[in-house]
């Protein structure tokens, strides 16, 4: 880190000043920690940024650190994660990365040599970890109530949802894929969270583009806006299979767009036991057979209190930053084993057959 004293508040820069950056200002603030500026390429961005949170904004990350800081989160599209990681983690600051790791396995691949090399440590932006029912289910199968997880449904598809057309998220140099690296990077790191991260050792994926690019794509919302220039060169649904060394086997289904109810489920089924979680609603679910009393099934609703998953995950950060040693979730390995799993799919669907990572 470049200073040590964090008695009255972490000192935070972010990078990346769009929505997601003002998003992760105002929980940071909210905690008590200390915003001390931010970076972005765009001028309206720096001045809006500037104006709304009354810190000075930077066009350099070497600016930001000259001005004193603990820690950075970085929130930039995808293409430009790996710039800003490891020019932190090279300069001794700990890092929030935004997920996915980066809009390349090869990308991905020197964030996390960085980070092995680094005195501070990086953590990736996957929240949904931060789940209240997320974090019961955690608890209840560490304490052997599922037995040996042996298979799990993730899906996230949406009716209609394509992020604006024409934008960083529709096109693949700068975002690195479509529905599957914008919102199926989530269910892959949960699937495999519900997993106990074990390796993965094949992928077979299909991947689509099917409503992006259409002139007749209809819609009821839309997060974003259509650009004048509708470009879209990436993947608005996925279907994939996962097998791993453990024998639990993972079906993802992930879509922007689809012709169909959304789902946003997952399903475990474990030897002992098995559960759903709702991750729009956060409801999980536990299901049992048992002999007692008479044969019988039994669902368990869990009911936890609401939490902001943003808050909970920054407070992980903040907490490590504070002890100066990286949490054990989150961590940039399993950022890079998730990016592992979706270059994967992207190489079966064009290959057309299944791809082998052991």
């Amino acid at each position: 880190m470049s200073t040590t004293d964090t008695e009255n508040g972490v000192r935070v820069g972010i990078v990346g000043l769009g929505g997601i950056g003002n998003h992760h200002a105002e929980r940071l603030t909210d905690l008590g920690e200390h915003l001390v500026g931010g970076v972005d390429v765009v001028e309206d961005a720096r001045n809006a940024f500037s104006e709304r949170w009354d810190v000075p904004t930077y066009e350099s990350y070497d600016d930001l650190y000259e001005a004193g800081i603990d820690a950075v989160i970085v929130t930039t599209p995808n293409k430009f994660h790996e710039q800003y990681a490891v020019q932190a983690l090279e300069s001794g600051v700990d890092v929030l990365l935004e997920k996915p790791l980066a809009n390349t396995l090869e990308s991905a691949e020197r964030i996390a040599a960085a980070a092995r090399e680094a005195e501070g440590f990086c953590m990736v932006g996957f929240n949904n970890r931060f789940h209240p029912g997320v974090e019961v289910f955690k608890a209840e199968q560490a304490a052997g109530r599922f037995g040996d997880v042996m298979h799990i449904e993730a899906n996230w598809v949406r009716r209609r949802g394509v992020p604006g057309r024409g934008g960083w998220f529709t096109t693949k140099e700068i975002s690195g894929g479509g529905a599957l690296i914008d919102i199926g990077v989530h269910i892959i790191d949960l699937a495999l969270h519900f997993a106990g991260f074990p390796d993965v050792v094949e992928v077979s994926g299909e991947t689509r583009a099917e409503f992006g690019g259409r002139e007749d794509y209809t819609y009821l919302e839309m997060w974003g806006e259509d650009q004048a220039d509708i470009s879209f060169d990436v993947d608005d649904s996925v279907t994939a299979y996962l097998r791993t060394e453990s024998g639990a086997s993972i079906a993802l289904e992930v879509a922007w767009a689809a012709n169909r109810p959304p789902k946003n489920e997952f399903s475990v089924q474990g030897t002992k036991a098995g559960a759903s979680f709702d991750r729009e609603s956060g409801e999980l679910v536990v299901h049992e057979t048992s002999d007692e009393g008479a044969p019988h099934h039994e669902d368990t609703v869990v009911e936890t209190r609401d939490v902001d998953i943003h808050e909970a995950e920054q407070e992980c950060f903040f907490d490590a930053v504070r002890a100066g040693e990286g949490p054990e979730r989150n961590t940039v390995e399993q950022g890079l084993q998730v990016q592992r799993v979706i270059d994967a799919i992207y190489r079966s669907s064009e290959s057309g057959a299944a791809v082998r990572l052991d």
